[in-house]
């Protein structure tokens, strides 16, 4: 016959088996969850990173697009500026028996309409006659030994240069005085 306190002692080592597997199958079963949790919140970055990557395409096509749009505008309000200057010069070739005064002041007139309009895009004219040589503004066609102007000094202009802004889009062509 067992000992009672042998009994015990078995008893109490299968009841501490018992635990140590109810133990080994909740850290199974916690694993098993939090490997599910990691899973789904895994998809969850990925459906996130591809939604994301999808509206950056779109708000680039859609950038691109307004840029495009854009361009095609400001042309558009460039163009409207000129339309008056070119109904003036039908006007003007529509009189034929007008006089060759008449005509120079109606051409002078447009000119100075053309001139306005540019100016309210922002474009200028370069100073050239008179002003000091600048290769940053102007082009040498000729260099004109002279004594009553002081060397580098554009003393004549030959075509007029304009800038828009602060950049220069067609330079002066200019003659310039050196010393004999």
């Amino acid at each position: 016959m067992a000992h009672p306190k042998d009994v015990e002692e078995r008893e109490q080592a299968t009841s501490e088996e018992n635990a140590g597997e109810n133990a080994s199958a909740a850290g199974v079963e916690a694993a098993v969850e939090d490997w599910a949790k990691l899973k789904q919140e895994r998809d969850e970055l990925f459906d996130r990173a591809a939604r994301l990557q999808a509206e950056f395409d779109n708000f680039r096509k859609r950038s691109a697009r307004e840029q495009e749009e854009f361009r095609a505008y400001a042309v558009a309000e460039a163009v409207k500026l000129f339309l008056p200057v070119l109904d003036n010069f039908n006007l003007a070739l529509k009189h034929k028996q007008s006089s060759a005064e008449d005509l120079r002041k109606g051409i002078e007139l447009i000119r100075k309409q053309f001139e306005d309009a540019l100016q309210k895009l922002g474009v200028q004219a370069v100073t050239a006659h008179g002003a000091p040589f600048d290769p940053h503004q102007h082009e040498a066609i000729e260099m004109v030994p002279s004594e009553e102007h002081p060397e580098n000094q554009v003393i004549e202009e030959l075509q007029r240069g304009y800038k828009l802004r602060d950049r220069l889009l067609r330079p002066a062509m200019v003659r310039v005085a050196t010393k004999k």
